[in-house]
């Protein structure tokens, strides 16, 4: 089927969203939703039927209480497949708003937008459930776990190091006392008054990543302004080779620059989506990836892009406006007609490719977990990863393991960093990069109370600016003169819903 485009309008005829799926101008879609209502109004056709057409184009459509779900699509798509496509339609719509009325679907357009985005790319169905699609379009944050994950392991470091050094300045204190050196005194214990002030002044760098910094109440500060107390306590940290800062000093934010776009921009996107047997077997296994083209500048619109031939056996599929002859004998993506220009200031499909495998081979990072029971009611677990393709770069790579109600892990050994989340009953194993310098890793932990099953779905999340599939564009050309073009390009691979179980 080729679907045009997907829309929610009222039984009146006011379109509420509305989302394209082919290029199109503004004025022929508006004038295809303003012609829809003119249809149902002439015959009582909706009664027994759920399509209408024109001369040139089929409305497929569902009542949804005082709103109606519309596909447009061509006459030639097969209307079985359109009334399934339609069904999921629905469903997502249902199950993203409480209630079907124009306010919520108006509140909701931007995630209706982007759900009807997973079911539907360059007009054609993808093959996807409700439930995936609900997974696609309520990703978590890959960074944002990262960030935590790291904060929360920095901030039991500090306070592990605090403890520590107050004991430690309590014994000097001792110590002072006993050789008869008067030393500034307070109404509470070092350990208790010392740290909230230090803690108040001073950042203390416990490790490599960004610095943590702690507040405490203004009490502490009644201590003195220049107390001897938190300059011994200073003094001490320094000599012991740790980094202590200032708070008064503003810390220097180091910002990424922003990926510069030239005039002719490629974007290529992959999401990949496993599931694996915990005892070795792949259940599932899908790559979905498409590469984009972007042109900001009218000059470059009229141009034929190089492709090289490293796909291997991953099937692609080219626009239906791309040239299909030229890219299968020559790697070459040009319009069919090539006096026509692209776009501009849009993304333009390109190539789009979809890899289903059941091949161990296929899966990129494995995850193997080893629980065993240790004679006290709990079990101990080693988890184990391994960068199978060793060509790729994953970042932020993320690991959650499920655990028994109320039994905090006790880590034994830990590459990378980690969290537990007692409220979730998860432990969070967190790797920053994952490349073939590092290509594998493991954490050991012991968990009371437990069984061996306990510890499953294990789920991976990760990023990577290294691609999956490795086609990509080699040169631009003009069509008219072949001149050279310079293009900028970018490349993401994410995980859709990656799980051992």
């Amino acid at each position: 089927m080729v679907l045009l485009a997907s829309a929610v309008c009222t039984k009146t005829g006011k379109t509420i969203v509305s989302r394209q799926f082919v290029e199109m101008t503004k004025a022929r879609i508006e004038g295809l939703l303003a012609a829809f209502p003119k249809l149902m109004s002439t015959e009582k056709r909706h009664i027994q039927h759920t399509f209408v057409e024109t001369d040139s184009v089929r409305y497929v459509y569902q009542p949804l209480d005082k709103l109606y779900m519309l596909l447009i699509t061509t006459k030639t798509s097969n209307i079985l497949e359109d009334l399934e496509t339609l069904r999921l339609f629905s469903k997502v719509v249902l199950d993203c708003c409480k209630m079907v009325d124009e306010s919520e679907v108006s509140k909701k357009s931007f995630d209706l937008i982007f759900a009807f985005d997973e079911i539907v790319a360059l007009g054609y169905r993808e093959s996807v459930n409700l439930a995936q699609v609900r997974t696609f379009v309520e990703m978590d944050s890959h960074e944002e776990k990262m960030y935590q994950a790291v904060r929360q392991s920095q901030e039991r470091d500090a306070k592990v190091k605090m403890r520590e050094k107050a004991k430690e300045l309590q014994r000097q204190r001792i110590d002072a006392v006993k050789k008869g050196v008067r030393l500034p005194t307070s109404s509470s214990s070092p350990y208790m008054s010392m740290a909230p002030v230090a803690e108040s002044i001073y950042d203390i760098k416990v490790s490599k990543p960004e610095p943590l910094k702690y507040s405490s109440s203004n009490k502490a500060l009644k201590l003195g302004a220049k107390s001897k107390d938190v300059d011994l306590f200073v003094d001490q940290l320094k000599s012991e080779g740790e980094k202590v800062v200032p708070l008064n000093k503003k810390p220097t934010i180091v910002t990424s620059p922003a990926s510069i776009q030239n005039d002719v921009h490629i974007k290529k996107e992959e999401r990949l989506i496993a599931v694996i047997g915990r005892d070795g077997g792949v259940r599932n296994f899908e790559l979905h990836g498409l590469i984009s083209l972007k042109i900001a500048n009218e000059k470059y619109q009229k141009i034929v892009l190089q492709f090289n031939d490293e796909s291997g056996n991953i099937p692609l599929q080219t626009h239906p406006n791309v040239d299909k002859e030229l890219f299968k004998n020559n790697r070459l993506i040009g319009l069919k007609n090539p006096s026509k220009p692209f776009p501009l200031e849009s993304e333009v499909g390109l190539l789009k490719w979809t890899l289903q495998s059941q091949e161990e081979s296929a899966i990129p990072l494995s995850i193997n977990c080893w629980p065993s029971e240790n004679g006290y009611g709990g079990c101990d677990v080693n988890i184990e990863y391994n960068l199978e393709h060793v060509d790729l770069e994953l970042n932020n790579v993320t690991v959650t393991i499920p655990l028994p109600f109320g039994n905090a892990p006790v880590i034994q050994e830990c590459n990378g960093v980690y969290s537990y989340e007692p409220k979730k009953n998860i432990l969070i194993w967190s790797i920053a990069v994952v490349d073939s310098s590092n290509s594998t890793g493991s954490i050991e932990f012991e968990s009371p109370k437990s069984t061996a099953s306990d510890f499953f779905p294990i789920k991976v999340d990760f990023i990577s600016k290294s691609a999956y599939n490795k086609i990509k564009p080699v040169e631009i050309k003009m069509v008219d003169d072949n001149t050279p073009i310079k293009f900028s390009s970018e490349t993401s691979l994410f995980t859709g819903n990656y799980e051992i179980i």
